[in-house]
């Protein structure tokens, strides 16, 4: 049954356990990166293979995951195999271990292929994670030009270029 919890490293540890391919993007990828801006959900890019697909079905039918919809406090139930999961461009989901937004090509990038090019390896609480950089994050959240993201976009780009000069 989907929760109110926000357990980002066990949602991220059952994508992991069925070997799901994907790079974690948006505000938790940028929480582990630097960024003060506390999040509430996990956003995902996944190789968009229908092996991956199938693995990732199978991960969020073990999450029981559900569709978030306002004013639905358990979320909505739908077809959760590989197939339909490629159907649409993104899901925004609710799984008993938190909100779990999907995006197969995030706003200014190319979707995995692109993301992963410059992911960064981390591993948090002994779950391993591909993050997208943090250059990633600032091109995406300026292509997406959303309210919430231009609040932040001025301080993730101070960090990327504290980043750029401690490189040197």
């Amino acid at each position: 049954m989907p929760s109110a919890r926000y357990e980002p490293e066990a949602l991220i540890r059952v994508l992991v356990e069925h070997d799901v391919q994907c790079v974690i993007i948006g505000g938790y990828a940028a929480g582990l990166l630097g960024s003060p801006f506390p999040t509430r959900d996990v956003d995902v890019t996944p190789e968009t293979s229908k092996a991956n697909l199938d693995r990732l079905a199978r991960a969020l039918r073990a999450l029981d995951a559900r569709i978030r919809v306002p004013d639905v406090e358990d979320g909505l139930a739908f077809s959760c195999d590989g197939e339909s999961l490629g159907a649409v461009q993104g899901w925004n989901l609710t799984t008993r271990h938190g909100d779990l937004d999907i995006a197969f090509v995030p706003s200014g990038t190319r979707g995995y292929p692109d993301l992963v090019a410059d992911a960064v390896q981390v591993t948090v609480d002994g779950v391993p994670m591909s993050l997208a950089s943090l250059a990633d994050i600032v091109r995406s959240k300026q292509a997406a030009n959303r309210p919430k993201d231009q609040r932040v976009l001025p301080t993730l780009r101070e960090l990327v270029a504290r980043q750029r000069h401690e490189r040197r």
